[in-house]
């Protein structure tokens, strides 16, 4: 959820390119002075990626992690990005702790073949972002967007941080953030920030496969935590769901408190991710697809799957034509997308089973000239992480396609093609144009964690008030955020956004949706723009009516019509009436704008002006 319209960021951090020389440096020496030959080469990740070792100084990562912040804190819609990767080792003391931020497009993550391979003592935090009067005012997470920290281990220490800071380690994130494969000890995590200006709503985000302390979800609107360990959970707004966790809290007395929760995960894949092998050497792990999971996947080892040396990959960078990624594709190579910005004027085509996608650091996939950035052939075992689809200035028909939509699929239920940490704009950092954002047209897919995003604010500004921004709804235009073509589709964390007809469309058979967030579109100018045939609107989550099995756990539309707050929606959510389908735990809420009329299908009360932030909820639809 967004409600605010903030500029660029504008504060400038020194260089990082030190830092990067420095930790190459000692890494060489110490290990081929301890071997007595050359170490393994590391890969030339381009100039974005900064690799630490556990011999520098404290002082020296402390100062490249605070000027990558303050580069990154405001640049919401800035074209840098970074990764910042850890090589197995400890780093920071009890005395000295190593204490950061993470900036928007910054990736943190350890190199080890564990998350306990690399830890750090000190504290990794998200503060809440202060928008107005020089920085001082209007300070919420609500925009805290794309950053990603995974496969480490956190010691907390807030030693010479203030009553309030030392009291957790604050993650007050939103949409596009992830947090996977993390062990944290030695204090609490808190997904709000309480000391910058008091709570204030935030609106994530999703963690997987971690083991976390005494957690206080505070004031995150929806969040989803699946196959991990909880050493406790305490609070929730209006939507918090529950996959595969030990230590959740139990499904009962739904909406209060408004928790979800399944024993074990349907269907799920953990992330890829690098890691630095015994000899040095660099490797990728491919988690593979597991059914009915609980619990972390590295608890008694190495997560299963199979690991890909690095040579393996292309690593791309944004200067490299996209002729030359096919050609390496075709190859039989895999990709490794390095921190950047690309332009993509013709599709990135994958089409051999199999192959891995890895983006570090927020890779983005700009469209150029109406271009499909990324299409990915319905074969067996295809795995897309980490990358963001940008739309351009011409529509594009789809940014990412998966599978044709008329022709053979060849899927596999045992080995589904898998999209992790995959994300969409359609607007923000410049107007953008598509039809679609992500359609998925093969069987057996699974996406887990996305969030599809038509942008409600960005560097073209949004005037807001009563028929007052009619330029947005013309010019950044996107028809539908997900359509789901295929049958036995898996969404686990599927938040799509202010699409100007369906936001999401689902007409595969024996669908699967764990935690679904929406909201709709702030910009209709009338109702007349707003409209689907005669009916009012159109529902956040569409199943198409020849569906006869879907389901879904735990679901929220939101409204907030900010251009003109007399439209109306008729249904938050909209589904064939059958035995096969079941929603459970859904729910609408205003948020100060506009009118929900009900639920789904006709029932449930209204989410209008009378109720601004008190949500409707129906428990089960068909109702028993």
């Amino acid at each position: 959820m967004t409600t605010q319209s903030p500029g660029p960021g504008r504060r400038l951090g020194r260089a990082l390119a030190l830092g990067l020389v420095l930790t190459t440096a000692v890494t060489a020496t110490s290990t081929a002075a301890s071997a007595g030959t050359a170490p393994p080469r590391t890969p030339d990740f381009g100039p974005n990626v900064t690799i630490f070792d556990p011999s520098m100084p404290v002082s020296e990562i402390q100062a490249a992690l605070d000027a990558a912040h303050a580069k990154q804190v405001n640049n919401e819609m800035g074209t840098n990005r970074y990764a910042y990767l850890f090589k197995p080792g400890t780093y920071g003391s009890a005395e000295r702790p190593l204490q950061f931020k993470v900036g928007y497009y910054t990736e943190i993550s350890g190199l080890g073949a564990s998350p306990t391979d690399v830890t750090i003592n000190g504290k990794v935090e998200v503060y809440n972002r202060c928008l107005a009067d020089g920085g001082t005012g209007n300070c919420l997470a609500l925009v805290n967007f794309w950053r990603t920290l995974s496969n480490l281990s956190i010691n907390i220490n807030a030693k010479g941080q203030d009553d309030c800071r030392s009291t957790a380690n604050f993650w007050a994130v939103s949409q596009a953030v992830s947090m996977r494969r993390l062990n944290v000890s030695g204090g609490g995590l808190s997904l709000m920030d309480y000391c910058t200006a008091g709570p204030q709503y935030a609106s994530g985000g999703f963690i997987a496969d971690s083991r976390l302390p005494s957690t206080t979800n505070g004031s995150q609107q929806q969040w989803l935590t699946r196959n991990s360990e909880l050493a406790g959970w305490s609070n929730g707004v209006w939507n918090q769901v529950f996959a595969g966790v030990v230590g959740a809290p139990a499904d009962a007395g739904f909406p209060s408190p408004p928790y979800t929760t399944l024993e074990t995960t349907p269907l799920s894949r953990e992330k890829p991710y690098l890691f630095v092998d015994a000899k040095g050497a660099y490797q990728v792990r491919v988690p593979a697809a597991r059914r009915d999971t609980r619990g972390v996947s590295w608890a008694n080892g190495m997560t299963p799957g199979r690991t890909v040396p690095i040579s393996e990959f292309f690593v791309a960078k944004p200067s490299d034509p996209v002729q030359v990624i096919n050609n390496q594709l075709a190859r039989g190579k895999h990709l490794l997308l390095t921190p950047g910005v690309y332009d993509i004027a013709r599709s990135i085509e994958v089409k051999r089973p199999d192959t891995v996608v890895l983006g570090i650091g927020h890779a983005t996939l700009t469209a150029v000239r109406g271009a499909i950035p990324l299409d990915v052939a319905g074969v067996p075992g295809v795995i897309v992480a980490g990358v963001t689809v940008d739309a351009g200035l011409k529509e594009s028909p789809v940014l990412l396609r998966v599978g044709q939509k008329y022709g053979r699929n060849d899927s596999n239920p045992r080995n589904p093609i898998t999209l992790s940490d995959v994300y969409f704009r359609v607007g923000g950092p410049h107007v953008g144009k598509a039809d679609t954002a992500l359609e998925v047209n093969s069987d057996h897919v699974l996406i887990d964690h996305t969030w599809v995003w038509r942008g409600d604010h960005g560097v073209e500004g949004f005037t807001g008030g009563v028929n007052g921004d009619t330029q947005r709804w013309k010019t950044n235009t996107g028809r539908y955020g997900a359509v789901i073509n295929g049958d036995h589709v898996t969404a686990t964390g599927l938040f799509v956004e202010h699409f100007q007809r369906y936001n999401t469309v689902w007409n595969g058979e024996h669908g699967t949706t764990i935690l679904y967030q929406n909201e709709l579109p702030y910009d209709p100018p009338t109702q007349a723009d707003w409209m689907n045939g005669d009916v009012e609107g159109y529902a956040g989550y569409k199943v198409g009516d020849r569906v006869r099995h879907h389901t879904l756990h735990g679901g929220g539309v939101y409204v907030f019509n900010q251009n003109n707050p007399s439209i109306h929606t008729e249904n938050g959510f909209e589904v064939p009436v059958t035995p096969g389908v079941k929603l459970h735990h859904i729910m609408t809420v205003n948020l100060s704008a506009g009118t929900i009329d009900h639920v789904v299908n006709g029932v449930g009360e209204a989410a209008d002006m009378t109720r601004v932030g008190q949500p409707v909820y129906v428990a089960e639809y068909p109702i028993p």
